[in-house]
């Protein structure tokens, strides 16, 4: 049974060439000085430090949570469920899928499933896709901090990337799905993964089973994820997920999005920390891979701030791995006719859910 779906065309190519002109307004407005980007240009050495609460970025785990960032764009479901497809390689190898949600009319997609190493509950939430990601950066430079967080006063994000995660049925679904595994396979840790907005979809994950689990259960690691809330709310983030590191790239652009503006105090976009900035220095010949971790800011001048941020090439790789969909498609998915990995399909309010775990445990457990 082949399915696909396409959202609509969203911007005339007039339109893109006057935004861009506005884009790079904007970016000249919100970048640093030039003496910063001057100091950031003395690199070359991996600077290692620790982040609150003893939590330290581990290049090992980056490099096997980057490729579970990448097979979530994967558009067959049925060899994605499997473990099977191009991307499920590598140190994912021996990953059990327990559930896929695809939200086919806000065109998200995310799993959660059994990773063997680290053992662990692995939730993926999948970026925008390729072909829309550059009308996606230029809406990014016009949201508004428009809802407070509940129960955290002066803390503030964008109802888009609220809603996208509690309003939706994807968040109802992982939660099941980390419950049933939780009683299944025992008190496994959860690490948290996603790219572009599926990071900050990742986000608001991560926060929320922080506080239903404990802050030393829950790991998040994103990749180019924009800035999703105020000061407030990245404070807040920090001290309900310390186990956080946001990896950022070279010149990738969408971490600089939405702008950042330190004179405008709480009615500003401010990144929650740790950053890790990977980024390239070249003296004569010799080009010098760096991997340098920020300070507890969010805001690091020296990072990702000290660069102007213009590309979407550094935005679709890290690590050298690809980090976008997988078909020409903007919300195009697959599923096979035939497979009994999975235990039963679902279609609730046009989102399909694919699913191990017994259709009459998830009803009752529904309720």
């Amino acid at each position: 049974m082949l399915r696909e779906r396409s959202s609509r065309r969203r911007m005339a190519s007039s339109s893109t060439a006057a935004a861009a002109l506005v884009v790079a307004a904007l970016l000249l407005s919100s970048s640093p000085s030039p003496a910063a980007a001057a100091a950031a240009g003395r690199g070359g050495e991996l600077r290692m430090k620790h982040s609150d609460g003893g939590y330290s970025y581990n290049r090992t785990l980056a490099h096997i949570f980057v490729q579970y960032a990448s097979a979530v764009y994967t558009s067959d479901l049925t060899s994605l469920f499997a473990w099977t497809c191009p991307r499920c390689q590598g140190g994912t190898k021996g990953f059990e899928m327990i559930e896929i949600i695809v939200d086919v009319e806000n065109c998200l997609q995310a799993f959660v499933g059994i990773a063997p190493d680290p053992q662990s509950i692995i939730i993926a939430f999948r970026g925008t896709q390729e072909h829309s990601v550059s009308n996606w950066i230029e809406d990014l430079f016009w949201k508004q901090l428009d809802v407070g967080y509940p129960g955290m006063p002066d803390a503030m994000v964008h109802h888009g990337f609220y809603t996208a995660y509690y309003n939706t049925t994807v968040r109802h679904e992982i939660l099941e799905s980390v419950r049933w595994a939780r009683k299944t396979y025992g008190r496994l840790p959860i690490n948290v993964v996603g790219h572009s907005m599926g990071g900050a979809l990742a986000s608001f994950c991560a926060l929320d089973l922080s506080v239903k689990y404990g802050s030393q259960e829950v790991q998040l690691m994103t990749f180019g994820q924009p800035r999703v809330g105020n000061p407030s709310f990245a404070a807040y983030f920090s001290d309900q997920v310390p186990r956080t590191i946001r990896v950022t790239h070279q010149n990738d652009i969408v971490p600089h999005l939405p702008p950042y503006f330190c004179y405008l105090g709480e009615w500003t976009y401010h990144h929650f920390s740790r950053e890790v900035w990977l980024h390239e220095t070249i003296v004569g010949n010799v080009v010098t891979r760096n991997e340098t971790i920020c300070d507890g800011s969010g805001e690091d001048p020296t990072c990702s701030r000290s660069v102007y941020g213009r590309s979407v090439a550094d935005h679709l790789e890290y690590y050298g791995v690809s980090l976008h969909a997988d078909s020409r498609g903007t919300c195009q998915f697959v599923i096979g006719s035939t497979n009994t990995a999975y235990g039963s399909i679902l279609e609730v309010d046009r989102t399909i859910i694919m699913t191990r775990y017994p259709q009459e445990w998830h009803a009752v457990e529904s309720i």
